[in-house]
């Protein structure tokens, strides 16, 4: 009942913001918050959370599904050095503090508050306070 109510609610607010708000963070806040909320609370987290980062616009610092593919082609024609990392690379891995070179993200991409790097030939953001990689560019 209270799963109910709450997708009611963010449907509630999706519908009240106004068209411009919902259309320039639709996306990415629809996967970020779809992701976010899976990762929480199964499917049902996943639709709710997928509801709300949609109304919000929720960017938070990720790349969409339409940029991703530009971005990795910009990253890689930088020809930066990729860092050997004997870890998994995956989200919420913290890269070594020395060693990894950072390089800012270029604003028409729209990601703020993230840097970007290569690991094992592979294109990461990366929260540059903590040096997590919050987003693998595949």
């Amino acid at each position: 009942m209270m799963k109910t109510k709450t997708l009611i609610a963010a449907a509630a607010l999706a519908l009240s913001l106004p068209v411009a708000a919902q259309a320039q963070g639709l996306v990415r806040g629809a996967e970020r918050g779809a992701q976010e909320g899976a990762d929480a609370a199964g499917p049902i987290g996943g639709i709710v959370g997928g509801a709300v980062g949609a109304a919000t616009g929720a960017v938070g610092g990720l790349l969409g599904v339409d940029e991703r593919p530009r971005f990795r082609e910009y990253a890689t024609s930088r020809r930066v050095r990729s860092y050997d990392y004997d870890g998994d690379i995956a989200v919420g891995t913290v890269l070594p503090s020395s060693g990894v070179s950072y390089y800012e993200v270029p604003a028409e991409y729209g990601v703020r508050g993230r840097r970007y790097t290569v690991v094992n030939d592979r294109v990461v953001l990366v929260d540059p306070g903590t040096r997590r990689i919050v987003q693998v560019i595949d």
